[in-house]
């Protein structure tokens, strides 16, 4: 290689990098989050309309709404389980800039929402369908008035969210553009436990629950809200943000939830079931973001996902395999800001490329 060359490669490389460093750092970065919590994503969370709507059993579902002047779309947030639309400001802030509508779902039973049980921090649903179809009425009702003229909304859903989007796409097929999951609960981790054993367990307290009391029991080891120290999370890297949560949740206690009961569990199962049983229903395009070291979802269960709707409908699954953020933790939206930042610009190529 001749030093011309050499240097011609140098600088192609020192303007690639550059460009990506402008594109990753065009979101919040850590160093700036306590600064911007309470100045530019503060200023910009008074704009949102906040809200609510009955949904199945007439339960009231809150939902924060941030409506675009000349929307190109409308983006809908499905969140994970134990979460509230006021975990959301940092990401909704960064997504504002894309000049689209966004629309935070708090699903039943958490965040806002109508809570299912006396004791509110127990984590409970009858049906996991009940999810989806609270947020088809939210998307029919709310979402889709109030996006451009033809266009159907987006959908980005993590974790338990992700579930119930993809039950929505299978239950719904028109309702909604394109999905794109974050580390989508596909299935649990059962914790290295076989799965005849970890279902004989759930099915076994499930059917003594419903013998003994018709109060909702935790499952072995759950309990209330407890704050975790950061060290002993598994969630994600990101000290400050972790440490905003904690604080949020110290703030406002009604949005605490504690663990999962068996029926929650239960429905977990079925709906796992339910997604592989009903693949050929997908016609919507969907996309996977995979955190590479999580241990909250099963990420083979999400390759096997891809691949087998991949055979059934080629190019439905972006490359019949999740896109894997290596190192990440299983909070993509909420990691530190070298596994963020890559979420991050996937969604928006994504936003950008379904608009096209």
């Amino acid at each position: 290689m001749t030093v011309k060359t050499w240097l011609l490669s140098v600088f192609l490389m020192i303007g690639i990098n550059s460009i990506f460093m402008t594109s990753a750092f065009s979101f919040t970065q850590e160093e700036q989050l306590n600064e911007q919590l309470s100045s530019d994503i503060a200023d910009f969370w008074q704009t949102g309309e906040f809200s609510s709507f009955q949904g199945i059993d007439n339960k009231r579902i809150n939902y924060a709404a941030f409506i675009a002047s000349q929307p190109k779309n409308c983006l809908v947030i499905s969140p994970g389980r134990s979460e509230g639309y006021l975990k959301y400001k940092e990401l909704a802030f960064d997504l504002s800039s894309l000049n689209i509508s966004l629309f935070i779902i708090d699903h039943r039973g958490q965040g806002l929402s109508e809570r299912l049980l006396d004791n509110p921090h127990k984590g409970y649903v009858g049906k996991f369908d009940d999810y989806t179809d609270d947020l088809h009425t939210f998307i029919t009702t709310i979402v889709s008035p109030s996006c451009p003229t033809g266009e159907k909304p987006l959908v980005l859903a993590h974790s338990m969210g992700g579930a119930i989007a993809t039950r929505l796409i299978q239950k719904y097929p028109d309702s909604v553009k394109a999905t794109l999951l974050s580390s989508p609960m596909i299935a649990i981790n059962k914790g290295g436990l076989p799965e005849w054993l970890a279902k004989t367990l759930i099915n076994s307290g499930t059917f003594f629950n419903q013998l003994f009391t018709d109060q909702a029991w935790y499952f072995i080891g759950q309990s209330d809200y407890q704050a975790k120290h950061f060290d002993e999370n598994s969630l994600m890297h990101s000290k400050i943000r972790y440490q905003t949560f904690i604080d949020l949740y110290r703030e406002y206690p009604q949005l605490q939830l504690g663990g999962v009961t068996f029926n929650w569990l239960k429905q977990a199962i079925i709906v796992n079931q339910t997604i592989f049983s009903e693949l050929n229903k997908i016609t919507t395009p969907i996309a996977i973001m995979q955190a590479g070291e999580d241990t909250i979802v099963d990420n083979l269960v999400q390759n096997d996902f891809c691949q087998q709707l991949n055979r059934l409908k080629p190019k439905l699954c972006l490359q019949s395999q999740p896109l894997v953020i290596e190192g990440a933790r299983h909070e993509l939206l909420f990691e530190s800001d070298q596994y963020r930042n890559q979420a991050l610009s996937f969604i928006r190529d994504w936003i950008n490329k379904t608009h096209n």
